[in-house]
């Protein structure tokens, strides 16, 4: 009997499937440098044979216009985003968005100085702070980057 996927992952893997992250945009190199800000990633080197992310985009594009941008985590423990250029804007609500955690097990109230740090930096670098929520076991901010794609800072 041939060996199945999930037969495979749990075979030769200690954990479950690699995932990249993609999120579609206007302008990927903007949109990428950005989240470096926000995750402490780094640009991810084009793929061999170029020498940037346009020039790659440039040559295999299917679509007119059509490009990307990818950052990797530099520790290579989390998950890649790919930026890609799409023709239309974005027009409602993410269905899903990133929760990004500055110090999970730290008490709300110690959290609390480091989330409105962090928003207020993410503002200065061109993100949009939507409002802050609290309850009793959490304190975050909810975000927008600058292409208005939704994320939380808690």
């Amino acid at each position: 009997m041939p060996e199945t996927p999930k037969t495979y992952l749990r075979q030769h893997r200690a954990m479950g499937r690699e995932i990249q992250i993609a999120i579609d945009c206007a302008v990927p190199e903007a949109l990428a440098a950005f989240w470096s800000e926000v995750l402490d990633y780094r640009i991810a080197d084009p793929p061999a044979g170029f020498s940037t992310w346009l020039e790659f985009s440039s040559a295999v594009a299917a679509e007119p216009g059509e490009q990307w941008s990818r950052l990797v985590d530099p520790d290579g423990h989390g998950p890649a985003l790919l930026f890609h250029r799409v023709p239309e804007g974005k027009v409602v609500k993410n269905r899903v968005h990133l929760d990004i955690r500055l110090a999970p097990g730290v008490a709300v109230a110690e959290r609390r100085p480091l989330v409105d740090a962090e928003a207020a930096r993410l503002c200065e670098l061109g993100g949009t702070h939507v409002r802050t929520d609290q309850d009793e076991t959490d304190y975050y901010a909810v975000m927008q980057d600058p292409e208005g794609n939704e994320f939380c800072v808690g």
